[in-house]
């Protein structure tokens, strides 16, 4: 854990990583690290791990990760595309998410994120999110 993180996991009290219970172990400019115990509530009504979940925990970490590498004068940012490839599920357990930049700019980032089940090394999702950069106007 780096001196950000503490800080990064306090931003999802009372948020949706806070209610889902994501928990972020690494968050720095070029690399940032999330889990999630898989446990009912993040389940889907299948029984399996929510698609949404996933997401969620890799969206956030790719999130995270810009706002680790804004530019000094932005005043924060907003995802504008994400895909999600969904390759396996899972039942119990933890999942991790390990996300990196692919292009940091000045007004868009573009982050990757691959979400893998703890226990048995599966990867589970493949993530990319582009995020437009948001200045204040003058």
């Amino acid at each position: 854990m780096n001196d950000l993180t503490p800080q990064f996991n306090e931003r999802g009290v009372g948020k949706l990583p806070g209610h889902l219970g994501l928990v972020f172990t690494e968050v720095s400019a070029l690399e940032v690290r999330g889990e999630l115990a898989v446990l009912p509530h993040t389940m889907a009504p299948n029984g399996f791990l929510h698609a949404g979940s996933v997401v969620t925990l890799a969206d956030t970490a790719c999130g995270y990760g810009c706002v680790a590498n804004l530019p000094k004068d932005a005043t924060g940012f907003t995802t504008i595309e994400l895909k999600s490839n969904h390759l396996g599920t899972a039942l119990e357990g933890t999942i991790d998410c390990v996300a990196k930049p692919a292009h940091i700019g000045r007004t868009t980032q573009v982050w990757d994120a691959v979400v893998t089940h703890r226990d048995t090394g599966k990867t589970i999702a493949l993530f990319r999110c582009t995020q437009m950069v948001l200045y204040r106007k003058q």
